[in-house]
């Protein structure tokens, strides 16, 4: 789910000045206040940007420079644009209007951690982690601390309110308890001072007791009258209250008819009139197309735009997940298991919304695929050192089993790892090199080893 930029966040800090800025390549230490010049009067004040969108040129420059006062990268970003087109493109666009910085230490190690927390640190490089680290940086600096995002991951609300607010509310709550306390105060010092007099005087007159009950007769019976409870009344209070109960119906409900629709035209008018609520601005964003990098920054309460300046609330990506220990395994290389070394990692949906709640999307009813277990595992054949008894086929039928790979620390696996590394790169001004079309050579398309027995052990292969 995607919210445009424009609109209010719950959690922005309305009229924040804008903090002093850098084009270094190291800063000093973030300040914890806000800075003091003028409000930015566009959609982001300092925007973060990836490798990604440089190099593909998505969102364009012109977008960049409209929608965010000041542009921030780290200087590894810049060594990443190897293409000779793309480098002149920057330079000669981009560059001027971007400011390198590299992020403070402290930023790094707290990135760094959140990221090992949630997982997703295994598939985040350097540059990533100096990127959220920056942006985080941008977030403490214009929002006068970290009160709006979180520590843990699996923080449900943000670290604290903003500073404004918290100062305001003790304004509020101030006066009050002045208001209960006075009068406590007041009544204590009366009493102090009416003591003396208390113990000297005596009891009141007969007179003045009398005065006393004459005056309170008077005063109930003024009351008695107020009331005006009469027998032949009674019907009369019903109609009016009947007729007010109408009236306060016909006025406040949902309801417009004849006699209040010009009561209800004068609202629409008066709701119209009133002027527009001010645009706020995104203090710090970070605009990417990593999904390691989205899910931690969403989890850390980061503002997170993609190509087209929208806001990102809601990401859904896909994880591995053991179906032996129930591990999450964010590298979607893997074939085996991190934790337990087993090869039942399985493809399942997850997904991160704008509160951090990272929640995986389960099978209600999964039945885990036991395809290539029905059959006993036969045992190993050995070999030799001088390779003479290598054309010696054990195990099953067509010699299955001689070199099943079940684990990842097998020498067959690590042998075909090293296989399949060679045979990815070749080289294509090579007079000897035929393309598959031409070839006829089949590939598979996921690339990977085969781990298992496979779908039929008894079934003849493929030659």
């Amino acid at each position: 789910m995607e919210t445009p930029v424009a609109e209010p966040m719950a959690q922005a800090v309305e009229g924040e000045n804008p903090a002093p800025t850098t084009t270094s390549a190291t800063t000093s230490a973030a300040t914890a206040s806000p800075a003091t010049t003028q409000t930015s009067t566009k959609p982001v004040h300092s925007l973060v940007i990836d490798a990604n969108a440089i190099i593909r040129n998505d969102p364009s420059v012109s977008t960049l420079i409209a929608q965010a006062e000041e542009l921030y990268t780290i200087p590894s970003v810049v060594a990443e644009i190897r293409d000779e087109a793309t480098r002149s493109r920057f330079q000669t666009t981009l560059q001027p209007f971007l400011k390198l910085r590299t992020p403070r230490p402290e930023s790094v190690q707290f990135v760094t951690n959140f990221a090992r927390r949630t997982g997703d640190l295994q598939v985040l490089s350097k540059p990533d982690l100096h990127l959220l680290a920056l942006t985080y940086d941008l977030e403490v600096e214009r929002n006068g601390g970290d009160w709006r995002l979180r520590n843990e991951p699996n923080q449900k609300r943000v670290n604290g309110k903003p500073p404004g607010r918290e100062e305001a509310e003790a304004k509020e709550q101030s006066p009050a308890v002045e208001r209960h306390v006075a009068p406590d105060a007041a009544t204590e010092l009366g009493n102090t001072a009416e003591e003396p007099a208390a113990e000297v005087s005596v009891t009141p007159a007969p007179e003045t007791q009398e005065a006393a009950a004459k005056q309170a007769d008077e005063t109930v019976t003024e009351k008695l009258e107020k009331l005006d409870i009469n027998d032949q009344e009674i019907p009369s209070v019903g109609e009016d209250e009947e007729d007010s109960v109408s009236e306060e119906d016909d006025g406040a409900g949902e309801w417009i008819t004849p006699s209040n629709i010009k009561k209800h035209q004068a609202r629409e008018n008066t709701l119209s009139a009133r002027p527009e609520a001010v645009q706020r601005t995104l203090q710090a964003a970070l605009i990417t197309a990593d999904m390691a990098m989205r899910n931690v920054a969403l989890r850390i309460n980061l503002n997170l735009l993609d190509s087209g300046l929208s806001r990102i609330t809601f990401l859904k990506t896909w994880v591995l997940r053991c179906h032996g220990c129930w591990k999450v395994c964010k590298d979607m290389t893997k074939q085996f298991c991190p934790s337990c070394g087993q090869a039942t990692l399985t493809r399942v949906s997850c997904s991160t919304d704008a509160s951090g709640n990272f929640k995986l999307h389960l099978k209600k009813n999964f039945q885990y695929n036991n395809r290539g277990n029905v059959f006993s595992i036969p045992k190993p054949t050995h070999g030799s050192a001088s390779g003479k008894m290598a054309n010696v086929k054990g195990g099953g039928k067509h010699g299955w089993g001689t070199e099943l790979i079940l684990a990842e620390d097998q020498k067959e696996y690590t042998r075909k790892a090293e296989e399949q590394q060679r045979t990815r790169y070749r080289d294509l001004m090579d007079e000897d090199y035929l393309p598959s079309i031409l070839s006829g050579a089949r590939n598979s398309g996921n690339q990977k080893i085969k781990v298992g027995a496979g779908r039929n052990v008894n079934a003849k292969k493929r030659k």
